[in-house]
């Protein structure tokens, strides 16, 4: 656990000495009163539906069972968690209140499996906010004393790698980890929120990122978590879940922040360094069938350096490894749409690819909540980023090259298309990968592929029926058979957030490998807001922007409510592997920096707006 304190501790030696008063931060108001809390509104229950029902989930999120948050002023309980994505009010790590805006449909809490539970119950350690609450620090000491803070809890960091595998820390994490199971089965209420039982599985090997969220379909589950303790390999967790699933128990693994991973998440060989097998592509797609791009450390869809020719590529990127110094992380083999074109090359070469998952977004919030909107964002970590004064660095003297949680975003949501609201059918499509990744805004987005659509579907009553019938969503794959002389169509659509912004474009993103065995992408605007087209090199105008900075606001004069389009692609080469997915882009709206900006009367840093997005997975062409 000491490496992920550290990975938001290193180099406090830096700290600027200066002494100055505490700052005023509206976003510490109103404080928490138990007494107004509001409890999760009424929600109705969803029947079954063939052609699905569009559910929204975090799967990623933390509370003080996981060291890391409870060390930096998190109090909050999985019950909390729930409660809040339920739709509740509950007491914010700092001691105001927050609540989501709209409930969501499922949610599960993920501590870390290292020590869970541990560091609340340990008495040896003794950390300063159990000494004095985050909120009278907050309000009364100078930002000075607030670094000190930070260099205490670095100091304390080390008491807890003496926990060992003892008798005492074993009952601990068998209390938390059944804590954990029953706080999510008391929340479960099939047709109208899902819970789902899991935990972090957190390898760092030298500092570099390789975190999975282990997710079970149900309760039946393993004594204890499967943890980095254990081992740091990967292989060795898919091991392990391969013993658990042969034992009855069905679970995946969700890789998280390959954009951190310094090339590891996606690589191009084994773990330890040995030539990719097909049994490895096996097993680890039998693992993991999606991987979270979306949170609030930042997009691992892609990188400027990868897909130089992507306008839009340039989105929320974080590329500081979580090592004290802050390394840069290397983008081959740290990002998803590169991954997707290694495995489309191993497919060519060696019959064989281990990239062949779906995306889908999550929070990471380590304050039992998901923090995913720009004008109401609470942070990750109370202590580094619980309000406006920490994440624009007003309230702390940490130098600007630590302030890490200004790169952070308010991200991500994972969205699901699930026949019922229950474990077993968001599990299933979750399995088939029917999922997407969004930035935070609810945007709805459909992504079907066939050799057998025609154009005049895209009118009928019955589209979603034929889609289904005729083809394959998000996550299937198209096989060469007989009708491979023509090209594919794909069908899609998307429609703004209904509380959000209008959409600037549609997308499809195809990957494919050639006949020598080298990968292309390249980027189709396939449906366009406001009337625009294509210029002579083919880019299309910008949409505008309508951010004022100053207020923090925007409005929806330019872009469109719902964009759609029927396309065939015009480069098909039925001898070449590819892969297609679909993006929906928003027009520009003030970040969450603007937002904390406006409140504390400061400059807004830059980027002051952003274009907020939905990814779908990959619909996959198999060649012969």
């Amino acid at each position: 656990m000491k490496a992920i304190l550290r990975s938001f501790l290193g180099g406090l030696g830096a700290i600027a000495l200066a002494a100055c008063g505490p700052v005023e931060d509206p976003t510490l108001f109103p404080e928490y009163d138990p007494a107004s809390a509001e409890p999760p509104p009424a929600k109705p229950a969803i029947d079954f539906s063939p052609t699905r029902h569009l559910l929204w989930g975090d799967l990623h999120i933390h509370t003080s069972y996981s060291t890391d948050a409870y060390s930096m002023g998190v109090k909050a309980t999985p019950d909390d968690a729930y409660t809040f994505t339920r739709g509740g009010t509950i007491e914010h790590g700092a001691g105001f209140a927050i609540r989501i805006d709209r409930p969501l449909d499922f949610a599960a809490v993920t501590d870390h499996s290292e020590y869970m539970g541990a560091a609340r119950v340990d008495e040896s350690v003794v950390l300063p906010f159990e000494e004095r609450s985050l909120r009278e620090r907050l309000l009364n000491d100078s930002p000075l004393s607030m670094a000190w803070v930070l260099v205490k809890i670095a100091s304390n960091v080390k008491g807890f790698d003496n926990y060992g595998d003892t008798p005492q820390i074993r009952e601990i994490a068998l209390n938390a980890w059944q804590l954990m199971i029953d706080t999510a089965n008391d929340h479960y209420e099939p047709g109208v929120f899902t819970t789902f039982v899991g935990y972090e599985w957190s390898s760092m090997p030298d500092e570099q990122n390789l975190h999975r969220n282990v997710i079970y379909r149900d309760d039946n589950v393993p004594e204890l978590p499967f943890s980095s303790l254990d081992s740091e390999n990967p292989e060795d967790l898919w091991d392990a879940l391969d013993r658990q699933r042969a034992e009855g128990k069905a679970v995946m693994a969700i890789p998280h922040n390959g954009n951190v991973s310094n090339g590891l998440m996606y690589d191009r060989a084994q773990y330890d360094g040995s030539p990719m097998t097909a049994a490895y592509a096996a097993q680890r797609m039998r693992n993991e069938p999606i991987s979270e791009i979306m949170q609030i450390k930042g997009t691992s869809d892609t990188h400027p350096l990868l897909s130089p020719e992507d306008e839009f590529a340039d989105f929320e990127i974080m590329t500081s490894q979580l090592s004290p110094s802050g390394d840069y992380s290397e983008p081959r083999g740290s990002y998803t749409r590169d991954a997707m074109r290694t495995g489309i090359e191993f497919a060519h070469a060696e019959g064989f690819n281990p990239y062949r998952f779906g995306v889908i977004g999550s929070s990471d919030s380590h304050n039992a909540s998901t923090p995913v909107e720009e004008d109401n964002f609470s942070g990750k970590l109370p202590l580094m980023d619980g309000t406006a004064g920490l994440r624009l660095g007003e309230s702390t003297l940490l130098p600007e090259s630590m302030q890490r949680s200004r790169k952070w975003g308010a991200a991500g949501l994972a969205g699901v298309w699930a026949q019922e609201n229950t474990r077993e059918s968001i599990f299933d499509a979750l399995l088939r990968k029917e999922t997407y990744a969004t930035s935070g805004p609810r945007i709805s987005l459909r992504f079907f592929g066939s050799f057998d659509y025609s154009a005049d579907m895209m009118e009928s009553v019955t589209l979603l029926e034929q889609a289904y019938a005729r083809g394959v969503p998000m996550g299937g794959t198209l096989s060469a058979g007989g009708a491979a002389e023509a090209a594919p169509a794909f069908a899609l659509w998307a429609a703004k957030d209904p509380e959000g912004a209008n959409l600037d474009r549609l997308q499809v993103i195809k990957g494919w490998v050639d006949e020598e065995g080298v990968t292309h992408e390249k980027i189709f605007d396939v449906a366009l807001s406001d009337g625009r087209k294509a210029g002579a090199n083919g880019r299309v105008p910008p949409v505008g922007n309508t951010v004022d900075v100053a207020s923090a606001t925007y409005t929806d004069s330019i872009g469109a409510t719902q964009l759609r389009a029927f396309w065939r692609d015009p480069e098909f080469d039925p001898a070449q592997e590819a892969f297609y997915y679909a993006r929906a882009i928003e027009i520009p709206t003030p970040r969450w920096s603007t937002f904390d900006a406006m409140r504390l009367k400061v400059a807004a840093p830059d980027p002051t707006s952003l274009q907020e997005r939905a990814i779908s997975s990959a619909i996959w062409y198999r060649a012969e």
